[in-house]
């Protein structure tokens, strides 16, 4: 599903030049679970943000289900973008004077789906949180709105889920739930690729991926 060759990323701080990716090369079949662990500054969110249509690489080739993806267009990468892949960011992005079912309809006012009636309250019953779909954001609890956010991700019925350190803002109890969420979407068939700095919430995943300093370091369960 994803393929990722020699793919390097640099960005200007000041006077220097940070290399963000440095040849990094990664192959991610349909129907992983994959984190990515790394320490703060190891790129890791980078690549996320390459494998996600939200960035370019500088150099490198990535293939998303065999099309070069630096050959679309804007529009294109919106297109597939929308269609195709879900967002989970650790501060939620919710807008707080909508209510749960509001900000999970989001997406759906760029879809071209003939009928995308009832696909709000269906991806808020898949997080179990219909019941609170009339609730603005301040009326829910850090899990809650993660769990909103979650949903807002799946009203598309995308292939990919990509969560970007989804636990970081939450407390133990509430990140095993979270967790446990993902762990069903996989059971269901859909590929996440979650980016931490946490290796217990690492160790959730079936292939643990290690990068520091823009590098691939480990690769402890290859071919998922």
């Amino acid at each position: 599903m994803i393929e990722l060759v020699g793919v390097s990323k640099t960005y200007e701080k000041g006077t220097s030049v940070v290399r963000a990716l440095d040849e990094v090369s990664l192959d991610i079949a349909d129907g992983s679970f994959v984190a990515i662990q790394g320490p703060s500054g190891s790129g890791k969110s980078t690549m996320m943000n390459i494998v996600g249509l939200l960035d370019r690489p500088d150099r490198g080739t990535y293939r998303l289900d065999g099309t070069d993806v630096g050959t679309l267009s804007p529009d294109g990468l919106a297109e597939v973008r929308n269609a195709r892949i879900g967002f989970v960011f650790q501060s939620f992005h919710l807008l707080p004077k909508t209510t749960a079912l509001e900000n999970v309809e989001l997406p759906l006012v760029y879809s071209d789906r003939a009928d995308i009636s009832g696909l709000g309250m269906e991806a808020l019953r898949l997080v179990g949180l219909e019941d609170r779909a009339g609730h603005t954001p301040a009326e829910l609890s850090g899990g809650q709105q993660q769990r909103v956010a979650i949903a807002r991700a799946l009203v598309n019925a995308p292939d990919l889920i990509l969560a970007d350190e989804p636990t970081g803002n939450l407390d133990s109890d509430s990140s095993g739930e979270i967790m446990a969420i993902f762990e069903e979407l996989h059971e269901l068939g859909k590929s996440v690729l979650l980016i931490t700095h946490d290796p217990g919430i690492a160790g959730v995943a079936k292939r643990r991926v290690q990068i520091v300093d823009g590098r691939v370091v480990s690769d402890d369960s290859g071919g998922q």
